[in-house]
């Protein structure tokens, strides 16, 4: 006698998409792919029969209540509409549609980027088996393949909390600067000591009327955001900051970060951006081909300009590099257009020991020994550079080489401690204008 069991799987989509299979009695073998929610099997025996019968699998798919075909589902996952998200196993007594409901729940990865986290899609392992097979009776002698084939390079789209954090209006002088507003879409630096924020800097004789500002005292570790004071702060892989005040140092300091008022709350200090962070421009990217991550650190600009705004390549990985618009995005206190430097330091450190104000001969954080510049002029062109951190570590030699590729104008790189430009070494570094796409890849 066999015992009929009801396994019900979903995919989260743009519309629902179910999956129900009816398995006859068969302790499942399955392949395992990303993090999965496991289910277990259910094992009867007939106790008049001495052999154990190999169980069938019938595989129902649904759509909105309605039965779809096999392909209908493959075109599906083909064109990225639905993800699998978990099973539900229930007895024949149990009904169908609450067994199909108890399962809502999306479990994901999060591929590593940190500036682009692209959650992956979680893959029951039951679904990787059965998705790729047509939904009809199996012989008893005949195997379940286990063929994942058909979906193993399937990935969501953004997390939909994700991106609406960065669309959302700043609700200006309604939030303690003692809060983080990492819900705004902010990144936070917790390895500075400033609960979060990448820097602060303090202007007590700042007001709204305020064309320079004379005053300007950097925070120190553990005193975070305080009245009275500019707290800056770090954006998402390919987004910056978007606030900084009029009125900048009256020696040609830079000032950034949201302004924390005499009531103790924070306010917007550049109010033709409601949005915390806003996208960069162009398709600039790294790429890390080398066995060990790479903490990539651009300066704090406009803010305290040390190096606390973390872009963390990981091995095999592509990351998104923010590059600025001159025409959109900060200009010194004359008028300047800027640019975005980073500071690239040895493989294999964490980001909160390497993007922050480190020591002489440290060979990381200001004393990283390559600099990498990134951004759009005035005049429309996009360059991007490679150059040794002349100031602080002249002589500092990264272990890994880059190289600059993609749509760009010529040729630049970096190759056992020497820079080349056009494939002739050019000490003081090299800049080529991008077309397109610009890769900077690490190796």
């Amino acid at each position: 006698m066999f015992s009929r069991n009801y396994t019900t799987m979903k995919f989260s989509c743009i519309t629902l998409l179910a999956i129900t299979t009816l398995a006859l009695a068969q302790p499942h073998n399955h392949l395992h792919h990303h993090h999965t929610r496991h289910s277990s099997s259910i094992l009867e025996r007939d106790e008049a029969s001495a052999a154990q019968i190999e169980d069938a699998v019938v595989t129902v798919y649904e759509l909105d209540g309605q039965k779809i075909s096999h392909d209908e589902v493959e075109s599906c996952l083909d064109e990225s509409k639905c993800v699998v998200v978990g099973n539900q196993i229930s007895s024949a007594s149990t009904d169908t549609t609450t067994a199909k409901s108890a399962v809502h729940n999306l479990t994901s990865n999060t591929i590593a980027d940190s500036e682009r986290p692209i959650p992956a899609a979680s893959v029951s392992p039951q679904a990787l088996s059965e998705l790729s097979s047509k939904p009809s009776s199996v012989k008893s002698d005949s195997p379940v393949k286990n063929d994942s084939e058909a979906i193993k390079n399937f990935v969501d789209p953004p997390k939909p909390n994700n991106l609406a954090k960065l669309k959302l209006n700043f609700p200006s002088g309604k939030i303690d600067c003692s809060h983080f507003p990492s819900e705004f879409g902010a990144v936070s630096a917790d390895w500075i000591g400033h609960g979060g924020w990448t820097g602060v800097q303090k202007t007590p004789g700042y007001s709204l009327s305020s064309k320079v500002i004379s005053y300007i005292e950097t925070a120190t570790p553990g005193e975070g955001c305080t009245p009275g004071s500019f707290c800056s702060y770090s954006c998402p892989a390919g987004y910056q900051k978007s606030q900084w005040p009029d009125a900048q140092g009256s020696s040609g300091q830079s000032i950034g970060g949201l302004y924390c008022n005499s009531e103790g709350k924070l306010e917007l200090s550049r109010t033709a951006s409601r949005q915390l962070c806003t996208p960069g421009v162009g398709d600039i990217n790294v790429k890390n081909s080398h066995h060990k991550n790479v903490a990539i650190c651009r300066t704090d600009y406009p803010g305290t300009e040390a190096e606390t705004v973390a872009l963390d390549a990981l091995p095999g990985s592509t990351v998104k590099v923010t590059c600025p618009d001159a025409k959109e995005y900060y200009r010194t206190w004359e008028g300047a257009p800027t640019s975005a430097q980073y500071y690239i330091n040895p493989s294999g450190y964490d980001i909160k020991d390497a993007c922050t104000w480190g020591t002489p001969g440290s060979n990381i954080g200001n004393w990283a020994p390559v600099n990498m510049g990134v951004g759009k002029g005035d005049s429309g062109s996009t360059f991007v550079s490679l150059f040794p951190n002349t100031p602080t570590n002249p002589d500092g030699v990264l272990d890994f080489n880059i190289e600059i590729t993609g749509d760009v104008t010529g040729q630049c790189a970096y190759r056992n401690g020497n820079y080349y430009r056009d494939g002739v070494i050019s000490p003081t570094g090299c800049t080529v204008g991008v077309n397109g796409i610009a890769v900077f890849e690490f190796s």
